[in-house]
């Protein structure tokens, strides 16, 4: 395990909790680790869950399939981030989405029940570590509903204005790059993938932006 104390520090799940307890951390949650090759379902629609995973490296995303398999990308995970926390906490019995390995990836996970619930040792980080898990979910559910913010705009257009203009005020700068490739991105807004790529073509070709791949240049007038 001390191999992945690296990580764990920059995550905000073990913030504010001193190096020398983060070993005894993982043998109180129970903490297991997995490896997925790129494309593996690391957690099924319809599943129960009572785990939180951690993301060690490599990246996955949290998607929702229709019955023919269109497929909508929630949120993307990516290393020293958490997925799966809002449902262990909830209890829910049948998972409403799926979680998908982008790439390759090691995830570790822990025993949602013994993060919340002081352990019979009276570990002293316990109540850190409670109030960091609620912290997580709150940023988590602001974290979707900026989401639901651009799904909501009527074009696509109007949805990609308003994402990108996010990801410019998370940079604090008009030179950024996003997360994700192209099909990614229209999956992340329910758009067209062509239809998103002309958009983002005319959109150049009137100079609001310029772009190469996933890095983009809003131009300010």
């Amino acid at each position: 395990m001390n191999k992945y104390l690296p990580i764990l520090k920059k995550s905000f799940l073990f913030s504010g909790i001193e190096d020398s307890q983060l070993l005894a951390i993982l043998n109180c949650l129970q903490a297991v680790t997995k490896e997925y090759l790129k494309g593996s379902f690391i957690l099924h629609t319809d599943d129960s869950v009572s785990t939180v995973g951690l993301v060690l490296s490599g990246t996955v995303q949290v998607i929702k399939e229709d019955f023919w398999g269109n497929r909508t990308i929630i949120n993307q995970i990516v290393s020293g981030q958490l997925f799966a926390e809002s449902f262990s906490c909830a209890q829910t019995d049948h998972l409403p989405i799926s979680v998908v390995s982008a790439s390759h990836c090691e995830v570790m996970f822990f025993n949602y029940k013994k993060i919340i619930a002081t352990c019979s040792s009276a570990c002293p980080f316990h109540a850190r570590l409670i109030q960091n898990m609620l912290k997580s979910i709150a940023r988590k559910n602001i974290s979707l509903t900026t989401k639901i913010e651009h799904m909501s705009q009527k074009t696509t257009r109007e949805k990609l204005l308003s994402y990108l203009s996010e990801q410019a005020h998370l940079a604090c700068s008009h030179t950024f790059s996003i997360p994700f490739n192209r099909q990614q991105l229209a999956d992340y807004l329910s758009v067209d993938r062509s239809a998103m790529s002309s958009e983002l073509g005319r959109m150049r070709d009137e100079g609001l932006l310029t772009f190469e791949r996933n890095h983009f240049i809003l131009e300010i007038d």
